[in-house]
């Protein structure tokens, strides 16, 4: 693997990761994100729907808290979670936990780690950790602790990637930072981040000082952080890759992506522009509803609720301009019947609409940043951040 920076300014960086994959012929673009999945399958979507989506990521993010109830069936079947879950030339990365189903605290000892599958708690020494990977044949994988851990000859072409941790101690973030980049891993996940396990500004603060002591060359992820405001602030800091869980629990919650992410000067070619100001005023009413109502109180001020009656006659598409098949074909009034009539349909659609808006987002960073312009979307996506 190769991390190849094209640009490099105030905290950001622009490039390619390279010769990616046991065959080293995949690319990856950063910033960037994964591509989120349920047990190795995008949330509501078939192989080939996915694949109707644009710029999908080049590697896909699989849990092991989802997959270790099914080592056995892996071990004994010895060709991979790849091509198991039939994605054998797809880029894989195995991390411990889903960002959308965090693991009850106090599970840890010094001596093994919990994840939590549908078949309840699983207890993960290193040896049994080290088994599963064998099993799974991931590209990458999350490091289980700092522990070194031997790797079989199965698991010589995947990638490890060292995890830094601290809480919010100054001190002890460093100190793992430095510690984890002694060590011969491929890249780096900033743990512990997520949530509101901290203050805004002191993750932020730890953020850029944990950034500033790791080696420029090999790329950073950074877990449960996946919303548009709070992305832009982390790749201001360095960091490369992120998850995509927000598109599945916005769809989920049965809303769409509507934000605006068209950086350009000229107001006339933006989707802002085309959406006209009643947008801006369905994102003002958005946060009332935030506010004072308590079952969407999860929501955000990047979506609109389509289980909402007003949608009930609106025959224009999730969003003016989307390429999705969604908002190409069918319109916010479909979509709140299948959602208030409950059919399966309704997650299909959204999940496309929600992945492809949210993929757009991460050109748009791209773009930004080739064009000396990122301080142009971060304000365009921060007023629309209630």
């Amino acid at each position: 693997m190769k991390l190849s920076l094209i640009k490099v300014g105030n905290g950001c960086r622009l490039g390619k990761i390279k010769n990616l994959g046991k065959t080293r012929d995949h690319t990856m673009d950063i910033p960037g994100c994964l591509l989120y999945t349920k047990t190795g399958s995008a949330p509501h979507l078939t192989h080939h729907t996915l694949h109707n989506i644009h710029r999908l990521p080049a590697m896909a993010q699989l849990t092991l808290s989802s997959l270790a109830e099914h080592h056995e069936v892996l071990t004994e079947y010895k060709e991979g979670v790849g091509k198991f879950i039939g994605m054998p030339e797809s880029l894989l990365y195995c991390s411990l936990h889903d960002p959308v189903s965090p693991c009850p605290a106090g599970y840890v000892t010094n001596k093994s780690v919990s994840v939590w599958g549908a078949g309840g708690r699983v207890e993960m020494t290193a040896s049994k950790f080290m088994a599963i990977q064998q099993a799974l044949q991931p590209d990458w994988f999350q490091c289980l602790s700092d522990g070194e851990a031997s790797c079989a000859e199965v698991l010589q072409k995947s990638l490890i990637i060292g995890v830094i941790e601290g809480g919010d101690v100054m001190e002890e973030r460093l100190r793992s930072a430095r510690e984890t980049a002694k060590r011969p891993v491929g890249g780096f996940l900033l743990d512990g981040f997520q949530g509101n396990l901290m203050a805004t500004e002191t993750g932020l603060h730890l953020l850029s000082s944990v950034t500033a002591e790791l080696p420029e060359d090999k790329p950073r992820l950074i877990c449960g952080v996946s919303r548009p405001d709070e992305v832009l602030e982390c790749v201001e800091r360095g960091v490369d890759l992120f998850e995509s869980f927000f598109p599945y629990q916005v769809t989920e919650r049965g809303c769409a992506l509507t934000f605006s992410f068209d950086f350009q000067p000229n107001p006339e070619e933006t989707l802002w522009q085309q959406n006209g100001t009643q947008e801006e005023i369905k994102y003002l009413d958005q946060t009332e509803k935030i506010k004072t109502t308590d079952c969407t109180q999860e929501m955000t001020s990047f979506e609109i609720n389509l289980k909402e009656k007003k949608y009930q006659e609106d025959f224009d598409p999730l969003v003016r301009g989307c390429p999705c098949y969604c908002c190409k074909n069918h319109t916010r009034a479909y979509v709140h019947h299948l959602l208030v009539t409950n059919e399966l349909l309704a997650g299909v659609l959204l999940m496309m609409h929600n992945f492809e808006h949210y993929f757009g987002f991460f050109h748009s960073i791209r773009e930004a940043l080739k064009s000396d312009k990122l301080a142009h979307l971060k304000e365009l996506i921060l007023r629309q951040a209630f």
